[in-house]
């Protein structure tokens, strides 16, 4: 017999014995009861789009990707919070949040994305952006000695990269930098090799297997010329429950980078 049985067993029980007021009574606790233990079991649900090798599913296996080890070990090994992961297309995964349909985002805090989330103070990672092209482009050696975001406008060249990527928008078409955008994340390396762009700024250790995948190898050139980091957040959106958890899940990634675990996690995929 579990918990609910034996309470509503007992609420036959009493309200034979004393009437509709003790029933009233336990009936009113049982009802306030309920909903707190179903919130104590919710998972806290993650929009995510397949990226790897941040987190991403393939072949029928299951989700897998650094930043989904990550997470995993501090929210759902460590401080006991179960997880639900939902894929989407990027644009997809920030307006669910936005409307309530998930809690969490894990990216780059943009101003735009705290009219709608809260965070935590220290990056959980910080992700090194390359600059990458096509091989065989007539201006490489200009590219090679480019410094600052605001040098690719200066030189007119123009950056591909996907649909609602916000630090994109922030920090380099909000310059004057002519942008050609794609929905889904693998057409970025498609329209680099194409030349329907001159640019695209990623992480390396995120974009060779993407661009291994596609067989474009022999086409993208990474030029090894960083001109900026990202730094991943745990967002949660503002009035989900879940807000209350970004303290304690700050203290424990800071625990997590002091004990080794982090690092040990990233070690694999950065050999990739």
């Amino acid at each position: 017999m579990n918990l609910f049985q034996k309470v509503g067993f007992r609420l036959v029980i009493l309200s034979g014995r004393k009437g509709w007021g003790t029933w009233a009574i336990l009936a009113a606790i049982l009802l306030f009861w309920c909903p707190l233990t179903a919130r104590a079991e919710a998972p806290l649900r993650i929009a995510y789009t397949d990226f790897p090798p941040f987190h991403y599913r393939s072949s029928g296996e299951p989700l897998q990707g650094f930043f989904f080890e990550i997470i995993s070990e501090a929210l759902q090994q460590r401080m006991g919070i179960p997880l639900k992961w939902s894929a989407y297309p990027w644009k997809r995964c920030q307006q669910n949040v936005r409307n309530g349909i998930d809690d969490a985002l894990l990216t780059v805090p943009t101003t735009e994305r705290l009219h709608y989330t809260a965070t935590h103070p220290n990056p959980f990672y910080l992700k090194d952006l390359h600059l990458f092209t096509r091989k065989g482009h007539p201006r490489l050696t200009e590219m090679q000695h480019l410094q600052t975001i605001a040098d690719i406008r200066d030189k007119s060249f123009t950056v591909v990269t996907y649909s609602g990527n916000s630090w994109h928008q922030t920090h380099v078409a909000s310059l004057g930098i002519v942008t050609h955008e794609t929905d889904l994340v693998e057409n970025v390396w498609r329209m680099l090799a194409a030349g329907r762009g001159d640019l695209v700024i990623e992480w390396p250790h995120g974009a060779w297997p993407a661009i291994r995948r596609l067989d474009l190898t022999e086409e993208i050139l990474d030029i090894r010329v960083s001109l900026a980091a990202m730094p991943f957040h745990l967002l949660i959106r503002k009035n989900s429950p879940f807000a209350r958890l970004l303290p304690p899940f700050d203290d424990t990634i800071q625990a997590m980078a002091a004990d080794g675990t982090i690092r040990a996690i990233m070690a694999p995929f950065e050999g990739k």
